[in-house]
């Protein structure tokens, strides 16, 4: 994954967080549900991007590396 998909992935958690933090504020159970559910898909998808990059980084330690 490029930097670019880890930005994509951070703005996604703090977009969630964001609306987390209206729903607990708003009494709005939904939108702290959407919220939660929002922030986890984006650390999950920057925890994958991180895995890849450090797996990436281990075949290129290893002379592994595939050309592309």
């Amino acid at each position: 994954m490029s930097i670019w998909d880890r930005a994509k992935a951070k703005v996604d958690e703090l977009v969630g967080r964001a609306e987390e933090v209206y729903g607990e504020s708003h009494g709005d159970a939904a939108a702290q549900l959407h919220g939660e559910a929002h922030r986890l898909e984006g650390e999950a998808e920057e925890d994958a991007a991180l895995r890849q990059e450090a797996a990436e980084a281990d075949r290129r330690d290893d002379g592994t590396s595939r050309a592309h």
